[in-house]
């Protein structure tokens, strides 16, 4: 049994978008070294709320701890892959240019990188599988390399933690199982992980632990334990989502889409 400090550490917290009502309530839950968490519910139940919580860029009562401290108070130890960055295709930059920009959150934006930083930075590449691409212009790559290539920007921090948000929307099957065979390897060197998404066969494939979000945590814990249908059906009450069609607690359970909006405007009700 294991004592460690955990990297997360939330109890019973409220998030909030400035002084607006709480978008998303009850939230208690920890994360340890090699851990990964999914997030899931219906678009604007909160997924992309605690993610920026975890950040520390919003508002949050209760206990909520990130690596020991207060969330934001650490981040150059968090990594964190947005649902949508824009890097424009025709500016000439490669693959390992844009992954240099994630090292550059380490080092200070002012400071020439030295060999160590420019090693980090290769085996940022590596990690993901995209070597022989590293220097590719960023724009030649498909999406779901590029997608990759971005992940590699955020490990180039040396992050503990690993916040990623629908990382898998719009990716082929081969990208797909890339970028799963990535987060499991990254698991295995100690580092947590949190994902949104509605893709249930993604969470057994990749996560140990879940959050079922609607407003408030409906439920939350070891995927073997936490992700029954009954709290499945609760989550995703009053949604267009029908579990039992596709497949219980087994397959997608909602269309994939903007979670950030929703919730802001869940606050302003």
């Amino acid at each position: 049994m294991t004592h460690q400090t955990p990297l997360v550490s939330y109890r019973d917290a409220s998030i909030a978008y400035g002084r607006e009502a709480p978008a998303l309530t009850g939230v208690s839950f920890e994360l340890r070294e090699g851990d990964a968490v999914a997030l899931l519910g219906p678009n604007g139940a909160g997924k992309s709320t605690l993610l920026q919580s975890l950040l520390g860029l919003l508002s949050t009562s209760g206990t909520a701890e990130v690596l020991g401290s207060a969330p934001g108070s650490r981040a150059s130890e968090v990594g964190y892959l947005p649902q949508s960055t824009h890097i424009d295709p025709d500016f000439p930059v490669s693959l390992r240019q844009v992954v240099m920009m994630g090292r550059y959150r380490r080092i200070g934006l002012l400071r020439w990188p030295r060999a160590a930083d420019r090693e980090i930075v290769r085996r940022a590449i590596e990690t993901v599988g995209l070597t022989e691409l590293a220097n590719t212009t960023f724009g030649e790559l498909s999406g779901g390399q590029r997608q990759r290539g971005l992940l590699a920007r955020a490990l180039a921090t040396e992050p503990r933690l690993i916040l990623l948000d629908e990382p898998f929307n719009g990716l082929d099957r081969a990208n797909r199982d890339a970028l799963i065979a990535t987060l499991r390897r990254l698991r295995e060197t100690g580092v947590g992980i949190v994902v949104s998404t509605h893709d249930l066969e993604l969470a057994h494939e990749v996560c140990s632990h879940v959050l079922l979000l609607n407003g408030r945590q409906i439920a939350g814990g070891p995927i073997s334990e936490a992700l029954t249908d009954a709290a499945l059906a609760a989550a995703f009450s009053g949604t267009s989502a029908d579990t039992e069609a596709h497949g219980g607690a087994h397959g997608t359970v909602c269309a994939p889409g903007g979670d950030d909006s929703d919730d802001h405007e869940r606050a302003r009700v």
